[in-house]
């Protein structure tokens, strides 16, 4: 039986070693005490904390399902939910797409948003170029001063003529202008995304999943790897000593660059450490008591952008200590952010957040450019005769929701 080894333990190195354990003597290496990546938990003061963001779990995809499913019990080990998301802006709960409930705003601003759709309807062929101009000729001027510029900005904090669109697929609805009109006379709540409804486990999170997924694989946990040596004669790779032939990496790019060595990847690495990326400031707090899932923050009053209701995912999430009135969230701000900052901009934001505590996580945003994915797909292609391959968010600096990592490592074991 060959030999593998799969570089990180996050939810893309996990399914990769799944899904290969039958047919691979497979290892993992990871460089944390425990498996996860981006979807790891902990248990501060009783409560639940998404160290980077609020991980819930649904598909498009039925192979996706089914896979997932063949390793939990849907009906003991998870809930089903269904998204309750709100825009919190000028004194206004909007429900979320804000697109759909332009009816709930004052008569000025529904007017303007009229003539943008019909203006638009007039120009329907344009193609968009950049981020900008796709708000803009989707949603029209009104809603993106009123709503997408502000996000977006605290967001990605940077112009978003520089934002490319490469991103976009399957990250946000995609309405014409029809529809917003249907939706508005109809009242159409948020219903037609991926993760309109999701399953949330009942205990401990997104953690549970990397840990029950961990178990039946090898993992060389507080493990970090700094140098991939491939041997010519032998065509096998050298890692932490011992010899594989084949690597799967699933870390980041970056990393993974710089520790090839006996392949000549160096046409790549110029365009690989200018990729850009932002990180995420979670911070764990406790706030008022809702029925929402997702708070959108367009606000300028405070940098955060988002607050997720972990809380109201599952009971279990909140700590005993917490009073009945209140639940246990994570607050996003993006990039790296001091408790001092943190602690303001709180004292600003709707819903009384008590801070708990707070992580910083260098790298959860990948940002493309118009050449990014062209020169990933030249290197995974330039590296596949060597038994080489990689996949996950930074590894193939895509935005993968959880669900899109799964399948695009389902996609890669399936070509191997």
């Amino acid at each position: 039986m060959e030999k593998i080894a799969v570089i990180g333990g996050g939810i893309s190195g996990l399914t990769v070693a799944n899904i290969l354990r039958d047919r691979y003597d497979v290892t993992v290496f990871e460089k944390e005490a425990t498996p996860g990546g981006l979807i790891r938990c902990e248990t501060v003061n009783g409560s639940l904390f998404h160290t980077c963001g609020g991980h819930v779990f649904n598909s498009k995809r039925k192979d996706v399902l089914d896979w997932f499913w063949s390793f939990f019990d849907r009906e003991h080990e998870f809930s089903m939910a269904e998204r309750n998301s709100v825009i919190f802006m000028r004194g206004k709960r909007i429900p979320y797409p804000i697109e759909n409930h332009v009816y709930l705003f004052e008569k000025e601003i529904q007017l303007s948003v009229i003539n943008d759709l019909l203006e638009l309807e007039k120009h329907s062929n344009g193609t968009p170029v950049n981020f900008e101009d796709f708000l803009k000729w989707r949603f029209g001027e009104t809603l993106y001063e009123l709503y997408f510029k502000p996000y977006n900005r605290k967001v990605w904090r940077r112009d978003l003529r520089h934002v490319p669109l490469t991103w976009l697929e399957g990250k946000l609805p995609m309405p014409t202008v029809q529809e917003i009109i249907f939706n508005n006379f109809n009242h159409v709540e948020e219903r037609a995304f991926v993760h309109s409804t999701f399953w949330y486990e009942k205990n401990n999170g997104s953690q549970y999943i990397a840990d029950k997924l961990a178990r039946k694989i090898k993992i060389h946990y507080n493990t970090h790897i700094a140098s991939l040596k491939h041997t010519a004669a032998t065509n096998k790779w050298i890692v932490d000593g011992a010899v594989f032939d084949k690597v799967v990496y699933c870390g980041n790019i970056k990393e993974m660059i710089k520790a090839i060595n006996g392949v000549d990847v160096s046409a790549y690495k110029e365009e690989v450490f200018s990729l850009q990326y932002h990180g995420t400031t979670a911070v764990l707090c406790e706030i008022d008591k809702s029925d929402y899932s997702w708070i959108y923050l367009p606000s300028d009053s405070y940098n955060s952008h988002r607050i997720i209701c972990t809380g109201n995912f599952s009971s279990s999430n909140n700590s005993v200590l917490i009073p009945e009135n209140r639940i246990s969230a994570t607050i996003e701000f993006t990039d790296e952010i001091s408790k001092s900052d943190i602690l303001d901009n709180l004292k600003q934001m709707p819903l009384n957040p008590n801070y708990i505590t707070h992580k910083y996580s260098q790298y959860t945003y990948p940002i493309q450019d118009a050449n990014t994915q062209n020169m990933i797909q030249n290197l995974k292609r330039s590296l596949a005769p060597f038994g080489f391959y990689f996949t996950g968010r930074f590894a193939d600096w895509e935005y993968y929701n959880m669900d899109v990592a799964i399948g695009a490592a389902m996609d890669l074991c399936n070509r191997l």
